[in-house]
């Protein structure tokens, strides 16, 4: 199976080591890996919808982290952005799962749960996609 990971580089210190840990799990899962790195959390629904429509794409994980500021920006920024995610998931019949922290953390919490995160968006994603397989082969 190969998984999309489509990576947030705004929080970089954060989203550099969530993008190598959700690398390492993949290949710890037997799974290939393509990532597409885009400006902030916001950005990638568009990247995510490309990777969608490949034929060689079988899902992708969304990684990011949004850290709480002075206002509430934050939430805007991810209830947009999940909101098309989850719409491109079902246009396209493929899973794409969330290891995106926040709304609401503060940078130390999210350092805490950066590992956390994006192994189980990539744990998640591979569930998901043997799920359909089997669901697929049922149907057969």
């Amino acid at each position: 199976m190969k998984l999309g990971i489509v990576v947030s580089e705004f929080n970089y210190d954060i989203t550099y080591l969530m993008e190598k840990k959700a690398q390492e799990h993949a290949e710890l899962l037997g799974a290939e890996t393509e990532v597409v790195k885009v400006p902030g959390v916001f950005d990638t629904p568009l990247a995510v919808k490309f990777l969608l429509e490949r034929r060689d794409i079988d899902g992708v994980a969304v990684i990011g982290a949004v850290i709480k500021g002075e206002t509430k920006h934050d939430d805007l920024v991810i209830n947009q952005a999940v909101r098309k995610l989850v719409d491109y998931s079902d246009s396209y019949s493929k899973p794409v799962t969330l290891g995106i922290i926040g709304p609401g953390a503060t940078h130390e919490q999210a350092v805490a749960r950066m590992e956390e995160y994006s192994s189980r968006a990539v744990e998640s994603l591979v569930k998901m996609l043997r799920a359909l397989k089997s669901i697929r082969n049922i149907k057969k």
